[in-house]
């Protein structure tokens, strides 16, 4: 990357303090862009759900690597719930949709307390292992919630194969008006199909391990039995660990990441699996290079940028975003590691923006928090609008979640330094309600900026990418009116 004019700038920048400037360019099409990631990870889209409780669970990892990305589960999560997600995720298809299912002898309440956990927005009846019939919420409308699935179920079901040609699966259901068909092996209920997501299979390339199944990430704190955790999440499968503190450039931090290199690199000598470490949070090149030398393969970069972080306004610590990737992204390259954008993203530019200067993948929090995907309870507002509630990972409620296991005492003192926001609203966009909705605003916006930049991959987005400075006034100018002036 380089600045407009060669007009370096004397002060750190946010994303919203800078443009990009087109380039000639022989990238006709925005799907001759490959956006698969250069941190040796094995994502096709740089996008990453970040460890917070109220982004990535289950349900955010499956579709995620689904979709060429990948979702880090929290440290916070007890061990034996993390070890059951990651096989779980690791039991999902690459293709077909993991299914709501229901009991046609369950109560319609019951279904109606599922069904905000899938943006498609329907279960499948089974009985005996069998499809007999699929449910949506317009099928409850005005129906008792003490009435059986079974009473108000479409019993008239389309089903296809498992082998079945996607193309000809999507003619079909384009012809019956469906938007989603459940698909039988034997005649046995195994997966859901979309008409996006058979579109969407023919655009991401999902992201698999060795053995052809879905990637997920792990984090790990750096505070007690870290070596014992680290071989836990490998021995549970993980693809990626994540040793995750705050305050990432400090002594713990790098013996926490001298013992999970040595778990990890145990664990590659018996299973010939080698998986990458990723070490954060850091701000400047320093504690970029210090990490990359202490056994991090990727560098998370971010103190204070999110949406639920208070960190800069408690303790005026932290940096602005964009000048803070730039820095350690060229620092973490030169010790032969790689960066992570961690926090700050709003709009797709952002995305683009980060990746411009040097990171290899971006970490998104609150964003995709506000999907049907993420962990949280569907909750519906007095105005009538979806949301899901997010919080930070330092405020009251996640420590008070960190901290279960410490006497009355501990927790009780600990509860008095909480930084973050315990309880905010992140509202689903009604055009874009579910997290693969978001990917494909996201990617759609990244892959038309390598386009304007002549650049077909992330390194070469990297190297050719024009950056200049704009004042508040500018930044307002691209922005879109909703309404007139």
């Amino acid at each position: 990357m380089e600045f407009l004019n060669g007009l370096a700038p004397t002060h750190d920048l946010t994303y919203n303090d800078v443009f990009m400037v087109p380039s000639r360019s022989d990238v006709g099409s925005r799907l001759d862009v490959d956006l698969t990631t250069p941190d040796k990870v094995g994502t096709s889209v740089p996008l990453i759900a970040a460890n917070m409780t109220a982004v990535s669970g289950r349900r955010m990892a499956e579709t995620m690597a689904r979709r060429g990305a990948l979702a880090i589960l929290p440290q916070d999560i007890p061990l034996p719930a993390i070890a059951t997600s990651i096989r779980e995720v690791k039991a999902a298809d690459p293709v077909f949709e993991t299914p709501i299912v229901i009991a046609p002898t369950a109560p319609v309440a019951e279904f109606l307390s599922l069904v905000g956990k899938r943006s498609h927005g329907v279960a499948v009846v089974v009985e005996d292992g069998r499809p007999v019939g699929v449910i949506s919420e317009k099928d409850c409308q005005e129906v008792d919630r003490y009435a059986t699935v079974g009473e108000v179920m479409v019993s008239e079901v389309l089903t296809v194969n498992r082998d079945a040609d996607l193309r000809a699966v999507f003619d079909r259901m384009a012809s019956h008006h469906l938007d989603t068909v459940p698909v039988v092996e034997d005649g046995a209920l195994a997966g859901l199909l979309t008409r996006r997501g058979i579109l969407r299979s023919t655009i991401y390339r999902p992201s698999l391990d060795a053995d052809g199944k879905l990637m997920v990430g792990a984090a790990v704190g750096i505070n007690g039995d870290v070596r014992a955790k680290a071989a836990a999440l490998l021995e549970a499968g993980a693809d990626v660990l994540v040793v995750d503190t705050a305050h990432g450039h400090q002594e713990k931090m790098i013996d926490a990441l001298g013992v999970v290199r040595a778990a990890r690199d145990e664990f590659a000598a018996q299973h010939g699996r080698r998986v990458p470490i990723a070490a954060g949070n850091v701000v400047a090149a320093d504690g970029a290079r210090d990490l990359a030398e202490a056994g991090a393969d990727i560098v998370k970069v971010g103190v204070g940028p999110g949406a639920m972080c208070t960190t800069r306004m408690m303790t005026g610590v932290g940096r602005p975003q964009f000048s803070a990737v730039l820095e350690c992204a060229a620092a973490a390259k030169e010790s032969g590691a790689s960066a992570w954008a961690d926090g700050g993203v709003k709009y797709p530019r952002d995305v683009a923006l980060a990746l411009a200067a040097g990171a290899a993948s971006v970490m998104i929090g609150s964003w995709f928090a506000g999907s049907y995907e993420s962990p949280g309870d569907l909750q519906r507002g007095s105005d009538g609008r979806l949301f899901k509630e997010s919080f930070g990972m330092a405020s009251a409620r996640a420590v008070r979640n960190r901290t279960r296991d410490a006497g009355a005492f501990d927790r009780a003192r600990s509860a008095l330094f909480e930084e973050g926001i315990s309880s905010a609203r992140m509202y689903l966009d009604p055009e874009r309600p579910g997290v693969e909705d978001l990917l494909d605003q996201i990617v759609s916006g990244v892959r038309s900026a390598f386009t304007y930049a002549g650049a077909k991959t992330i390194g070469e987005f990297g190297s050719r990418a024009v950056v200049g400075l704009q004042s508040s006034a500018g930044y307002d100018e691209g922005r879109p009116r909703h309404t007139s002036w």
